[in-house]
């Protein structure tokens, strides 16, 4: 992950960050920005108090080091020159530049990753032994890419404060200050102190071989109850139809059959069964395996879709790439599986990805942000005044089927809950809507 921050000549800050949530609220919650759609950069005054804003911002995203992002406040846009031949940044300009040349003018960028870098605290080589150890702990257990990199993130941050100290002579008392310190000092949320917790009561169980008892008595905090968004069927259907081609079908595939955002995306051609009206979800949340139903409405949309997809497959086999990333060690037991169109995303991206190492190329699914856009847009655009987001159709999906007079254990294994008490938020809806309680208001 890389940031090139320009000064240009009308008195204007211009930085480029890769895409990421994060990166993009963190932008706009600078005063004053706007962004080029056609260059793609944010825009901002070229003050310093606005320099002071980025650099800050950049650096409470948790994203880059704060001693790289410190080092920006040494360098001034008046001293900072770009070499037109190497593009590295310098403090002093090329001797053979002219300092008004139009290549070679006063800067205007700074190299990718020469001053901001992505977060990786910087620990004594002590205590970078315990992470490979801890990482390696994690994949021995399955743990998914996220949740190792989450897990990282929060030991490094622990490790981080105790630098000085052994991790062996850590324990409950610092971890409880830890956690304190999140919730007074950085307010977060009770699922963000509880996921750092999980963290690193995983590293002193499982890599620190630390007794439970010794860490038995840390701060769990207590996660409030909430009920979920839902939208109304008429909400719903005013949404999809602010949806267009496959942003619409994904989003109707996650409301007629209950899909996660990513279960959807990550859904391959063999996982539809259009003879027996069903959907596989592989590798679901916890690891899980289900069945749902395929939509009766969505079969020729579908149908029609991976007709298309299927073209273009064969273009790119045709071309010389078409492979597609395989779960686990299944390439090696089956090395054509990765061109087999069974094996397809059924929401490929539109362009190819390139690898910059091999120079191969190759299509991965439809990243989940361009999803969430497109369904945010569609919200606004319906006029629906409600918290909403691709996750809502699931919420709707079990909602709606209560209403419809489903048992709420049919709900349950369509949903892919291990617990009915999961499930059973969603029975507050048996005292809403039109068969609902009747309030001894409306009798009077």
């Amino acid at each position: 992950m890389t940031i090139s921050i320009t000064f240009s000549e009308n008195g204007t800050l211009c930085v480029r960050v890769p895409y990421d949530p994060i990166l993009i609220a963190a932008m706009k919650s600078i005063a004053d920005h706007a962004w080029d759609p056609e260059k793609k950069i944010w825009l901002f005054p070229n003050t310093q108090t606005h320099a002071d804003l980025l650099l800050n911002t950049l650096y409470n995203s948790g994203l880059f080091s704060p001693l790289k992002i410190d080092s920006l406040t040494k360098l001034s846009p008046e001293n900072l020159f770009v070499d037109p031949e190497t593009s590295a940044a310098r403090a002093t300009p090329p001797s053979n530049s002219p300092s008004n040349s139009s290549v070679g003018e006063k800067i205007k960028a700074i190299d990718d990753g020469a001053f901001i870098e992505p977060y990786r605290q910087s620990l004594p080589a002590s205590q970078d032994l315990f992470i490979h150890r801890y990482l390696a702990a994690l994949s021995a257990r399955h743990y998914s890419d996220r949740t190792k990199e989450s897990y990282e993130k929060w030991l490094r941050r622990f490790l981080g404060i105790h630098r000085d100290c052994s991790p062996k002579t850590l324990g409950g008392p610092e971890i409880n200050a830890f956690l304190s310190h999140l919730a007074v000092d950085e307010n977060v949320s009770a699922s963000t102190q509880n996921q750092a917790l999980a963290a690193l009561l995983f590293f002193f169980r499982n890599v620190m071989n630390m007794p439970v008892g010794d860490v038995g008595e840390v701060i769990r905090a207590k996660k409030p109850k909430r009920l979920p968004v839902v939208m109304s069927r008429q909400e719903v259907r005013a949404v999809l139809a602010g949806l267009k081609g496959d942003k619409w079908l994904a989003a109707s595939l996650m409301y007629g059959t209950g899909l996660r955002l990513m279960e959807c995306l990550e859904l391959r051609v063999q996982d539809i069964d259009f003879a027996r009206n069903e959907i596989v979800v592989r590798n679901g949340k916890g690891a899980k395996d289900r069945m749902t139903m395929l939509p009766e409405t969505l079969r020729k949309p579908l149908c029609e879709h991976l007709e298309q997809v299927k073209k273009i497959h064969e273009k790119d086999i045709t071309e010389g790439w078409g492979r597609v990333p395989i779960p686990g060690a299944l390439e090696k037991k089956y090395p054509n599986a990765s061109v087999d169109w069974a094996w397809q995303w059924v929401f490929p991206q539109e362009r190819r990805w390139k690898d910059s190492v091999t120079s191969t190329q190759g299509r991965y699914h439809m990243d989940p942000s361009i999803l969430q856009s497109a369904v945010h847009e569609a919200i606004i655009k319906a006029g629906i005044a409600k918290s909403a987001s691709c996750h809502t159709f699931r919420h709707s999906f079990a909602t709606h089927l209560l209403e419809s007079g489903y048992d709420i254990r049919t709900v349950q294994e369509l949903l892919g809950h291990s617990d009915v008490k999961t499930t059973m938020i969603y029975t507050h809806v048996l005292n809403r809507g039109p068969n609902g309680v009747r309030s001894p208001a409306d009798g009077l």
